[in-house]
């Protein structure tokens, strides 16, 4: 098959003053006829996929949702879900975007602090979902959807029958209804014209925050829009009907919702949608469809590169692969810069820092040039400081301090949060709004930004700072280790003493020898205060939901067992 030649001349875009679906139709009306996702191999064109949007915003609203309501999203990355995402911004109400794997107690919470009047999930999580909202004060009804309906034929008829059986019945309570029947119930209704106003939320996630605690973060129309325009002119190419992006990232992640989903979408381009991760599947995807853009958290590409199935394959269809949610260690980023060369790919991986405060990604690596340990230059109106952590007061260049940002993508507030709010968004002198983003950073002459360290994560060893990432980035670097994570434990005389859990390599043995040898490795490279104290081998380690190391858990097992 013939490649496609991509325009690398360098768009600049305003950000469009309308809501993400009135976005997506000036997509469409730019694009009729081009395929706006791929699931499973059965293509959607963007005049269907606005069709069916409008379809869902009838029905949502014939359900009894209108402006200002709440729904939740409980969905993998299937069409349903990124339908209904826009179908609810198109009568103006709001998304509220959950992982469907969450256990049902969280559920309960995501469903009653979010006032939630409905909530759309998979057949296949109808049981857990339906006894979250049995113990939620909401009471929601469940629209359930089934991956069968969007399948092209005739693998939706083998799924009918081959995995698929048990779930036929339901929802079975009554007020629940299938998402194919809601389409169908609005067919009288009548849509007004699409509303926009800039400080009214449109979509809500869910994150640590600066502070660690659970919040809903509250985003508009203009933060995800105004994110679709940043990245699309730092891309390398210029985005369009031509680009096609492999969005495995989830819709319930800034990460994947704003760039994988609507980024793509707004630009006329192709999103392929992977509604569930594996290794093998990835790498099968990759080569079969030939995405120009892929995109994941650092444990992705770690897990593609213990993986043959990429062995001897031509990846120059590559123009984009990005890595962000959390640090790129300057280890896995020149595995990573090797990887794609020796499998003739004329790019380099390219980190990304951000926060779901401001959806995801506000630094990127540029296109054609890298600093080791960066994670780039600020994106277009995005501006960056470095401060003494809580203040306004700047730090000299190369001094780290806390990183604060403003720009065009900042989140509204927490939701019913006013406190976390103000301490998180603050005001200058000048009428300015910055996010305090709790991170430890520091800025070179050039601008560009290296980010160190969470302020909260910091190590206080016999009196010293110690940055948990940069042990990682030495220990990830010996002969014999697949990946790390260090923490600090308490410690009656230094206060606390670093300990690193160590996954190995395939075939290394974990011995006392082995320990010793990776103790040496490091002396070379790191001061005396942050050697690691204790190194304790682990086959894998917690990750988070969207595939991080989950060191708040190692944190919480260290200070139960000591």
């Amino acid at each position: 098959m013939k490649q496609i030649t991509l325009d690398r001349t360098p768009q600049v875009h305003p950000y469009p003053e309308t809501t993400m679906f009135g976005a997506v139709e000036a997509a469409k009306n730019k694009y009729p006829n081009a395929i706006a996702y791929d699931f499973q191999g059965k293509l959607t064109t963007y005049t269907k996929f606005v069709s069916l949007i409008e379809s869902a915003a009838k029905g949502l609203m014939k359900q009894g949702i209108k402006k200002g309501d709440r729904v939740t999203i409980c969905m993998p990355n299937t069409p349903q879900g990124v339908i209904c995402l826009y179908a609810l911004n198109r009568i103006g109400a709001v998304a509220n975007m959950v992982h469907p794997l969450s256990a049902q107690k969280n559920i309960t919470f995501y469903l009653d602090f979010s006032q939630s009047k409905m909530i759309l999930t998979m057949d296949m999580f109808y049981e857990k979902v339906k006894s979250a909202v049995d113990e939620s004060e909401t009471k929601a009804r469940i629209i359930v959807a089934r991956i069968q309906d969007e399948l092209p034929t005739p693998l939706n008829i083998i799924y009918r029958f081959a995995k698929n059986s048990k779930n036929m019945k339901f929802p079975n309570r009554e007020g629940d209804i299938l998402w194919t029947d809601m389409l169908k119930s609005g067919a009288n209704e009548t849509l007004s014209p699409v509303e926009y106003k800039e400080n009214e939320t449109a979509v809500i996630l869910y994150s640590g925050g600066t502070s660690g605690k659970q919040k809903g973060i509250c985003l508009s129309d203009k933060s995800f829009n105004a994110l679709g325009m940043q990245i699309s002119e730092i891309c390398g190419v210029n985005l369009n009907d031509k680009c096609k992006f492999l969005s495995v990232m989830p819709i319930f992640h800034g990460f994947g919702l704003g760039i994988g989903i609507h980024t793509i979408l707004i630009n006329g381009a192709r999103c392929i949608l992977v509604p569930q991760f594996t290794v093998d599947s990835y790498a099968k995807t990759v080569i079969k469809k030939k995405p120009n853009f892929i995109a994941g958290v650092p444990t992705l590409y770690q897990a593609l590169f213990e993986t043959d199935r990429f062995d001897g394959k031509d990846l120059s269809f590559l123009v984009g692969v990005f890595s962000g949610g959390d640090a790129l260690s300057p280890e896995l980023k020149k595995r990573a810069d090797k990887f794609l060369k020796d499998h003739n790919a004329d790019i380099q991986i390219r980190e990304g820092y951000g926060l779901t405060e401001c959806v995801t990604a506000s630094c990127v690596t540029p296109f054609d040039r890298a600093k080791e340990g960066s994670i780039g230059l600020p994106l277009r109106d995005t501006q960056y400081k470095i401060v003494e952590p809580g203040s306004f007061n700047e730090k000299n260049i190369g001094e780290d301090g806390e990183i604060i940002l403003t720009g065009p993508t900042l989140m509204l507030r927490y939701l019913d949060n006013e406190e976390e709010t103000a301490q998180t968004l603050r005001t200058d002198e000048n009428g300015t709004t910055w996010l305090f983003t709790g991170d430890m950073g520091y800025m070179d002459e050039e601008g560009f930004v290296y980010f160190k360290q969470r302020i909260k994560r910091m190590i206080v060893t016999s009196g010293y700072n110690v940055y948990p990432s940069r042990i990682e980035d030495i220990i990830d670097k010996c002969p014999d280790v697949n990946y790390c994570c260090v923490i600090g434990v308490k410690d009656p005389y230094k206060m606390q003493k670093i300990r690193a859990y160590v996954v190995l390599n395939s075939g290394v043995e974990a011995t006392d020898e082995e320990k010793q040898r990776i103790k040496d490795f490091c002396k070379p490279y790191l001061d005396r205060y942050e050697w690691p104290k204790e190194i304790e081998f682990r086959s894998e380690l917690p990750k988070t939901l969207v595939g991080k190391v989950a060191y708040h858990t190692l944190e919480e097992e260290a200070e139960q067992n000591g």
